[in-house]
């Protein structure tokens, strides 16, 4: 950590507010907006947080906008609000410095530097946030800079609880649709990093991106559908011997790829990830899985702690690395979100709050 970030911050040493983006009410980018806010204070195993950055993710276009896949409006009402947003301050992860910490925290001191992961509890667009001091954070990763910390969070968390339920090697096949999002190039870099044979699928634009993570095969859907694909005659992954050109795992990271498009391109005991699915294919997942013998997962696993230490190791060894596609101010929330907005996002987009 740097000899800066341990000083202490004493002009916001008397401050009982804060500055926050804002969704008082569900709508475009424009709800969004820059407001005084109070400041929390860290109870027992708290750490406060001052955040430097995070990023507006499809997540916070969803809970800003109440755009969620089929049949999820009434299932998540209790968590982002039915007339109003219940979590009015977004963003879902950090990277900051300690502020300081509640009492009985030993495994961080004010000063240190930090990744966090707040999840559907939100809060991080804004100047300070408070976390478990044994929850979801853990050193910032020393070769990143806090902007590009924050941008390996959101896809990295995602596509470590994911990719540590199935088993993928060397001879593996990973198909990722959605593989330049944040999430996709996450997986895309982790499933090559693991030596698995990667074929990712997104426009012709981001081919030369998808390849420079990992990629061994693009397949721009503008031009063609990768579920109809004659996979017959195709050559099998390096160090596969079985000459099968499925794939052993799908991840679906846009949502149109359910169980019924896909599941004849993967192999038996293959496995589907659905980051994205609505309330039908969540519901038919489990029956889909014993009927076919594939594993169907729309759920992904639990990170914590632990989890969140290899993602700042996986940052170090470069296994993964940030792509980000914008940068904004926190004054520019607006047009952060118009940006998300059009779907058209490489990696992620950054929000540089401190």
């Amino acid at each position: 950590m740097s000899t800066e970030s341990r000083l202490p911050a004493t002009s916001a040493i008397t401050r009982t507010t804060m500055r926050a983006a804002v969704a008082t009410r569900f709508g475009g980018p424009e709800v969004v907006h820059v407001a005084e806010v109070s400041r929390p204070e860290p109870g027992p195993g708290e750490l406060l947080v001052r955040v430097r950055a995070s990023t507006v993710s499809i997540a916070d276009h969803r809970l800003r906008s109440r755009s969620v896949p089929r049949g999820l409006g009434a299932v998540v009402g209790p968590v982002i609000g039915f007339f109003r947003p219940k979590k009015p301050v977004l963003g879902m992860e950090a990277s900051g410095v300690v502020e300081s910490a509640g009492p009985g925290v030993t495994t961080f001191a004010p000063g240190d530097e930090v990744i966090v992961m707040r999840g559907a509890r939100m809060g991080c667009h804004a100047e300070f946030v408070i976390v478990d001091a044994d929850g979801e954070v853990a050193p910032k990763p020393a070769n990143l800079s806090f902007e590009e910390a924050a941008a390996i969070v959101f896809g990295g968390h995602t596509a470590l609880r994911y990719l540590d339920g199935v088993t993928i090697g060397p001879g593996s096949r990973v198909l990722v649709n959605g593989a330049s999002g944040a999430v996709g190039s996450a997986v895309v870099q982790l499933a090559a990093a693991r030596g698995a044979h990667v074929t990712a699928v997104t426009s012709g634009r981001n081919a030369e991106l998808v390849r420079s993570l990992g990629a061994n095969e693009v397949v721009d859907y503008t031009r063609e559908d990768f579920a109809a694909r004659d996979r017959s005659d195709e050559a099998p992954a390096e160090g596969d011997p079985s000459g099968d050109p499925r794939y052993d795992v799908i991840v679906e990271c846009v949502g149109n790829a359910p169980f019924g498009r896909v599941a004849h391109l993967l192999r038996p005991g293959g496995a589907l990830l659905l980051v994205i699915a609505d309330l039908p294919g969540m519901l038919a997942a489990g029956m889909q899985s014993r009927r076919s013998g594939l594993v169907v997962d729309h759920r992904g696993g639990r990170m914590g702690r632990e989890g969140m230490e290899r993602l700042t190791a996986l940052a170090e060894s470069r296994e993964l690395r940030p792509v980000i596609d914008r940068t904004f101010d926190l004054d520019e929330i607006v047009e952060a979100h118009r940006y998300v907005d059009t779907g058209r996002k490489r990696g992620s987009v950054v929000l540089r709050v401190g």
